[in-house]
């Protein structure tokens, strides 16, 4: 009897080498783009900080007044000429708020960019060493937060004397424990981590295992803490500005329009709203973005 060959069915494996999709390792990079942009919070924060930052580099692109130059439009109510009106001196709002988002935004990132630097060295060798250095250390944390820090600040700026750079220079002061904890505290967690225990068996200098295994796996909470205390930032130079420890007329720092503005506050009342406004929605941007990213970051928010 002739039977039929019966061929075995055909099935497309893959070729040699070749890594089907679903195989592939994830790309952290778009998987916090992706993330990103599902979290409303950190989208519309990231728009609010990116106007006042394309505000404060096309400034002169902006507004053809200039910020110091006075008119004798003094106290103008808002309209088509001077959209925020003018001030007591006749000097356009808005031109002043938008060559003040310069001040307020440099003011906080080179102060926090500081705090960031200097705090983070400290709580790495707090965190990491300990016995002496970490009680040295820690204690001169705890003194500097038994003060309020706008007092502190205010402190600093009486020693050093008013100006916008001394200013600068206090809120650097004043954050600078905030960062200092948190990285002591993540790196008493990263330290006892299988892979630093490994590096330490092996001989590795502690230079070598800090800045290479240590130092990387803190930058996180840092990054977060560092978005919002940004806000925080910006509140403190214009506190001190409202008190005349800050920007020094005639520079167009938020506080000081503030300060400046208060004799007319009935009679003009837009000499006040429209900075105070400004400041408002620059702390909620970086408020809505800090939170954002530490969502994203949190493993128990990716659910």
């Amino acid at each position: 009897m002739q039977t039929d060959n019966v061929q075995p069915p055909v099935t497309n494996l893959p070729e040699a080498g070749a890594v089907s999709h679903s195989a592939q390792p994830d790309n952290p990079a778009q998987d916090f783009v992706r993330a990103f942009f599902r979290h409303r919070s950190a989208v519309i924060g990231s728009v609010l900080v990116l106007i006042f930052i394309i505000l404060a580099i096309l400034a002169p692109v902006i507004t053809p007044y200039d910020y110091t130059e006075p008119s004798a439009d003094a106290l103008a109510a808002p309209s088509a000429e001077h959209w925020f009106g003018t001030d007591d001196l006749g000097r356009d709002i808005f031109t002043r708020i938008v060559y003040g988002s310069r001040i307020s935004l440099w003011v906080g990132f080179i102060s926090i960019a500081g705090s960031i630097v200097v705090g983070s060295l400290l709580g790495l060798l707090a965190g990491y060493y300990g016995k002496w250095q970490d009680t040295l250390i820690s204690r001169l944390f705890d003194i500097m937060l038994a003060f309020p820090s706008i007092l502190l600040a205010i402190a600093i700026v009486a020693m050093l004397g008013p100006g916008l750079n001394n200013a600068l220079i206090a809120i650097a002061i004043i954050n600078i424990p905030t960062f200092g904890r948190l990285m002591r505290s993540r790196v008493l967690s990263v330290k006892a981590e299988d892979f630093v225990l490994a590096a330490r068996a092996i001989g590795m200098k502690n230079s070598r295992i800090l800045w290479h295994h240590i130092l990387p796996n803190c930058w996180t909470p840092i990054m977060v803490q560092g978005t919002l205390s940004f806000a925080t930032a910006v509140i403190e130079v214009a506190a001190l500005g409202f008190l005349g420890l800050g920007a020094q007329p005639p520079d167009p720092e938020w506080g000081t329009m503030l300060s400046d503005a208060r004799d007319y506050l009935q009679l003009a009342p837009w000499t006040m709203v429209f900075p105070g406004v400004a400041i408002m929605i620059t702390v909620l941007g970086f408020n809505l973005l800090g939170d954002g990213l530490r969502d994203i970051f949190d493993p128990r928010m990716k659910q």
